[in-house]
């Protein structure tokens, strides 16, 4: 700002700073944007800010030049002021000039941050002749004829050049805007005499009248002549070259060429196909600019990497397929020779309907590992589809394609995942959909499951048909009564109760050590994890039907094992069962029965989870009121309805079981399942709080290893109940040697493996007589205590 200052009043008025332009030459009468970057440039616009002084526009001869010298400088300028000025970001500075007059540079002058130089400025002549009238007359008509040629021309273009009279300033103008050489407009800024100047720019502005109607000409004519194919295949190129202008031109070709080899190779079937190479040919019209190009080009990839041809199938063998499910699982012989059958109908009638299996059964019992062994027994493909939480129909058909976002269903996108057409897909969780305002999903697996239907699956992302009816489908599920009827329909229930401890015991031996030795970077020499261990492992530390919190627990082991081989390379540590509690702590479970059932009014129920099998005690007890059932415990409407029975039942059998009317008068009858944070319900209940009533008022307790199940009527009939292969499990499970069961469940046996039903006494029960026989142990006043009311 001082230098500024200072140079104010040092530059006389024959002398101007001067702005050298690479390409521009600023004619008198013309107002032009230029951009400034150089820095003596950007002084010069500083310096004419300040003291509101004109400049010097001037052209270089070598545009390469960044500090100019006076023989790189054109010597015939302009004048210009400036209008606008404006700052960018970059450092650059953009002005609007205003031309004023011709100048002429005589000599550079040094010593200023900025170029200046001593010019002598050029007039125009004031008074023009006839001849130049004449010839601005001329150049009017003429530059009024080339903007018809031109398309896009302002109509206040035209008007401007009709208003301006002045034969000097209408060259000037016609002169800035002549679509020619810089060298030639430089030449026609150093032509001073006006006539001249009108001469020279007649004579470039008929050339290009010329050029433009030789090209409307011959425009025209070649599009009378051109064919069709030659007309498409040169819009094509024009095509081309705009977007190469515009830098979208990529790989478009290369694309089209590639998605159309693709087409050629999918295998479609022909009515697709055909639907598939029309939507190409949109694609290939369609500009890549255009937000439809990507959506399009995403759904001709999904249409081309689909499996549409049936590969080659491998035959069935069904000793093979025996010795991978040996090879895989422990125990579940049933559900093992479910699977050798269903392999053997496919074997015999490979192009049949194959039924769809649902394996049923608490978590942690292998019913997607049994999934992949029936893949590796067909040698398939494989691929898991989890259903858990879907709540959209559009998940499993797709979604239009008219959504932004849209995807084919899940599937399609596992059909794909697999890569063939004839995989092995299970559907799992099909029990935790649930239905939203958005659909029920379990609708689409109506058609999907069905081998009636899903020959023409239709996805809505597609848009075609697409044959499921090679796919071989398997579900999981927890709770099948969670899955609708019809979809239930569809499906052949296989179920997986769970293991028992002796299996548990096989299954970690064989596949859970080995498995988390190899995950924890362990030889088998280096960790001895002895049966006992094993055995206490499964006892005291897990209470599950699967294996799941068992190969955690070992994988708990390994750890500790691990770093203590990391911390010394040559051990190795032996776990046995003494172990166990400093590796993971006291036991988290023991059999509490014996403690919990040691007094009158406490027994123990068997109950059905999603889990597995689990028991559940009841209790009871006698306060002083006026006759009230008091339930607590998160009772269902169900058990609720159980514990009515059940005390009307006592008091309806007083005399039979020895109690006096007397002791139901003024008392409340409070009944209780502990583990009130967890809901509980289910028509399974009823003998147990039966026995737990009798057991109050009897003063008898129930025998501390046993367990019971089943419901009752208020005749004493003892009612059916269902999860009788869990429950009896779960009895095992928790040390207990009895289990009281409906006579008419004692089919149910039949499921129960071998090692579980010898291990335990089963008393069948048809009355609550029976139970109160088998439960109930006879008073000893000694040792049990009397019930007051309080």
């Amino acid at each position: 700002m001082e230098q500024s200052a200072e140079l104010k009043s040092e530059l006389p008025d024959n002398v101007i700073a001067l702005i050298p332009m690479r390409n521009v030459v600023l004619f008198p009468h013309v107002l032009m944007p230029i951009a400034v970057g150089r820095d003596k440039s950007i002084a010069t616009i500083e310096y004419a800010l300040q003291t509101n002084s004109p400049i010097g526009i001037v052209l270089q001869r070598d545009a390469s030049v960044d500090n100019p010298e006076l023989n790189d400088l054109c010597l015939v300028g302009t004048i210009a002021k400036i209008v606008r000025h404006i700052s960018a970001t970059d450092g650059t500075q953009h002005i609007v000039c205003q031309g004023m007059e011709r100048f002429q540079i005589k000599e550079l002058i040094e010593d200023y941050p900025f170029l200046a130089a001593r010019i002598s400025r050029i007039e125009e002549i004031s008074q023009p002749s006839t001849q130049t009238e004449a010839l601005a007359v001329q150049l009017r008509e003429r530059a009024t004829e080339i903007l018809s040629l031109l398309p896009g021309i302002p109509a206040e273009l035209g008007h401007a050049l009709q208003t301006t009279r002045a034969p000097a300033q209408l060259a000037d103008i016609i002169a800035s805007l002549l679509d020619t050489e810089i060298s030639e407009k430089q030449m026609l800024l150093e032509t001073i005499d006006i006539e001249e100047r009108l001469q020279k720019v007649l004579k470039l502005l008929a050339h290009r009248i010329e050029v433009l109607r030789l090209s409307r000409e011959i425009s025209e004519r070649t599009k009378e002549q051109m064919e069709d194919r030659e007309r498409k295949f040169l819009l094509r190129e024009q095509l081309k070259a705009i977007q190469k202008e515009l830098g979208e031109d990529g790989d478009h070709g290369q694309e089209i060429a590639q998605l159309d080899e693709a087409i050629t190779k999918a295998g479609m079937p022909p009515e697709i196909e055909v639907q598939t190479r029309k939507e190409l040919n949109r694609l290939q019209r369609m500009p890549t600019a255009s937000s439809e190009y990507s959506m399009l080009h995403t759904y001709l990839e999904w249409m081309t990497e689909l499996p549409w041809r049936l590969p080659e199938e491998a035959p069935i063998d069904l000793n093979l397929a025996r010795e991978i499910l040996e090879a895989d699982h422990f125990g579940l012989e049933r559900v093992k020779q479910r699977i050798i059958e269903f392999l053997a109908v496919q074997k015999l009638k490979p192009h049949g309907r194959a039924p769809i299996l649902c394996f049923v059964g608490p978590p942690g019992v292998g019913k997607t590992s049994l999934g992949q062994s029936i893949a590796r027994a067909l040698q398939r493909s494989f691929v898991r589809v989890s259903l858990g939480g879907i709540h959209d129909e559009a998940e499993m058909r797709g979604h239009r394609r008219t959504y932004v976002g849209a995807m084919p269903g899940n599937i399609v996108q596992g059909i794909r995942k697999a890569g063939a057409r004839n995989c092995v897909m299970m559907l799992d969780e099909i029990d935790k959909m649930t239905v939203s305002i958005h659909g029920d999903p379990a609708a689409a697996l109506l058609e999907i499951l069905d081998p009636e239907q899903n020959s023409t699956f239709r996805d809505n992302y597609l848009g075609v048909p697409f044959d499921l009816s090679r796919v071989i489908f398997i579900a999981t599920a927890n709770v099948i009564d969670q899955v609708s009827p019809p979809v239930r329909d569809r499906m052949e229930i296989i179920d997986l109760p769970g293991y028992t401890r002796e299996e548990k015991l096989q299954i970690a031996l064989r596949y859970l050590l080995h498995r988390q030795q190899e995950a924890n970077g362990l030889h088998p020499d280096q960790c001895e994890l002895t049966v006992a261990a094993l055995d206490s492992l499964i006892a005291n530390y897990t209470r599950e039907a699967g294996v799941r919190q068992l190969e955690r627990e070992i994988g708990r082991i390994m750890r500790y094992t691990a770093l203590r081989i990391a911390e010394d390379a040559q051990l190795q540590v032996r776990v046995d069962a003494s172990d166990l509690d400093t590796i993971l702590g006291p036991a988290k479970y023991e059999h509490e029965t014996a403690a919990r059932t040691s007094l009158p009014g406490v027994s123990t129920g068997l109950a059905w989870t999603p889990v597995g099998g689990d028991i559940l005690f009841i209790e009871a007890t006698r306060v002083s009121g006026s006759g009230r059932l008091i339930l607590t415990g998160q009772l269902g409407d169900v058990m609720k309805e159980s514990a009515q029975a059940a005390l009307t039942l006592v008091k309806a059998r007083a005399n039979e079981l020895d109690i006096p009317v007397s002791m139901f008068e003024g008392i409340d009858v409070h009944l209780h399942v502990p583990a009130g944070a967890i809901p509980k319900d289910g028509p399974s209940a009823g003998v147990a709080m039966f026995i737990a009533l009798a057991s109050l008022f009897t003063n008898r307790p129930v025998h501390h290893e046993v367990a019971m199940t089943g419901e009752i009527s208020l005749r004493g009939l003892v009612l059916p109940v269902g999860g009788i292969k869990e429950k009896v499990l779960a009895a095992q499970r928790a040390g207990l040697q009895t289990v009281l069961l409906p006579v008419r469940n004692q089919k149910d046996l039949h499921d129960v493996p071998e090692t579980a039903k010898s291990a335990m006494q089963y008393i069948y029960l048809e009355t609550v007589d029976d139970a109160v026989q088998a439960a109930l142990c006879q008073p000893n006043y000694s040792t049990v205590p009397e019930f007051k009311l309080v």
